[in-house]
């Protein structure tokens, strides 16, 4: 016969376990929880650095590119300025993709220029032929092909960094040609403590090395970067003041990076040597 007191010791070591049993299976769900909630976080900061990596400067992108500026509170959108620039030409983007980079085409010591016919006005440059031949050589190739003509200069930044970003056929940091080039041309002079001075044609990337498709940066104002994007081009006086004109009409976020105010469209864009 079990005495009072034996019974009295079994319901407590039975309550004890019952309640050893509730506090591991609320561990249990409690674990659980949290890796459905860190999942879900890993889900969403992964969406996160890809849509940055997209932007400045990544193909973009990018993203912006490793040097956007720290904005502490978000300020309201400006009221948006006039559209400084003209109706895009009629017309419509290729759809154009090339699983690999073009063949060499270009004479090395010879001088190319391109010029990006856009709806702000002209924007002329001087390519480094010589410094960055497979970049140079593959703007010849596309702009060749028209891949170009029609596409939207699809960010601006004016917080931190001051760039345009063109050559994206979709419009929204993600587009490419389908292939990539080497970066080239990273110790260029011009590149002096980390800034790449106004006037500077440099290619986007996707953070990595040797990433660049077909979107490139105009920058208007000296801009604090690393030396990362491949410098490959000089924009004229005459092709700065048609940045300056972009940039002063703002940008649609009111926090320094978005897309340009005004409609900037490359109706067309012609490399040439000379």
């Amino acid at each position: 016969m079990v005495s009072q007191e034996q019974r009295r010791r079994q319901l407590a070591r039975e309550k004890f376990l019952r309640q050893q049993q509730r506090r591991t299976a609320a561990r249990r769900k409690a674990r659980t929880r949290n890796s459905v909630i860190a999942s879900v976080l890993g889900v969403v900061v992964i969406g996160g650095v890809a849509l940055y990596s997209t932007g400045a400067l990544k193909s973009d992108k990018d993203d912006k590119a490793n040097a956007s500026a720290d904005v502490s509170a978000s300020p309201s959108a400006s009221p948006k300025a006039p559209d400084p620039c003209a109706k895009p030409a009629a017309g419509s983007v290729a759809k154009l993709s090339w699983k690999k980079e073009p063949a060499m085409s270009i004479d090395t010591s010879a001088k190319y220029t391109m010029k990006l016919a856009t709806t702000c006005g002209d924007i002329d440059m001087s390519l480094k032929a010589s410094a960055a031949p497979h970049t140079v050589n593959s703007f010849d190739f596309l702009a060749g092909k028209g891949f170009f003509d029609h596409t939207k200069c699809h960010r601006l930044t004016t917080n931190g960094i001051y760039v345009l970003q063109c050559g994206d056929p979709t419009g929204t940091g993600t587009g490419g040609p389908g292939y990539t080039i080497p970066d080239e041309n990273l110790k260029d002079a011009s590149l002096k403590g980390n800034v790449y001075p106004a006037g500077t044609v440099a290619m986007a990337n996707t953070g990595q090395k040797h990433t660049g498709g077909s979107q490139f940066f105009l920058v208007y104002q000296n801009s604090q970067l690393p030396p990362n994007y491949a410098p490959f081009g000089t924009i004229s006086e005459s092709g700065l003041t048609v940045l300056k004109k972009i940039a002063a009409a703002g940008e649609n976020s009111g926090a320094g990076d978005g897309a340009p105010n005004a409609t900037v469209v490359i109706n067309k864009a012609t490399v040439t040597k000379s």
